[in-house]
């Protein structure tokens, strides 16, 4: 046999060899991000706590009663004084199944549409 064949040959195995490693090792259907486990930006939004005392369980049996406006209030409040405390929230309108809340800056003019599910409590952007 040729040095020229063992080496590719060598070549070869090791490339198998690593592709079957890392597919063994970094599986990517457990990979932790597009909506896998806990991603999904939930350290950046807040999120609406679980009734009865953070279980879910508990009241898996039950619909999640919708947030008020005051509550969509307090969550868009709390978010953008973290980001910045220059801004203010404005109207809140009833859109459906979301609020639509205008943030606004101290010359009343709108800066950014947000949107708060009224059964998640999560926010969108909306323009």
């Amino acid at each position: 046999m040729s040095t020229k064949k063992t080496g590719f040959k060598f070549a070869t195995f090791t490339a198998f060899f690593f592709i079957v490693a890392g597919m063994l090792f970094f599986n990517p259907l457990t990979a932790m991000a597009c909506g896998y486990g806990n991603s999904g930006g939930s350290d950046f939004v807040p999120q609406r706590q679980a009734p009865y005392g953070g279980n879910q369980a508990a009241g898996a049996g039950q619909t999640a009663a919708a947030i008020s406006q005051d509550q969509a209030k307090t969550i868009v409040t709390g978010h953008v004084n973290r980001l910045n405390p220059d801004l203010v929230v404005g109207n809140i309108n009833d859109a459906g199944g979301f609020f639509e809340v205008e943030v606004t800056n101290k010359a009343k003019e709108v800066v950014q549409m947000l949107g708060v599910d009224k059964y998640s409590g999560r926010l969108m952007l909306l323009n």
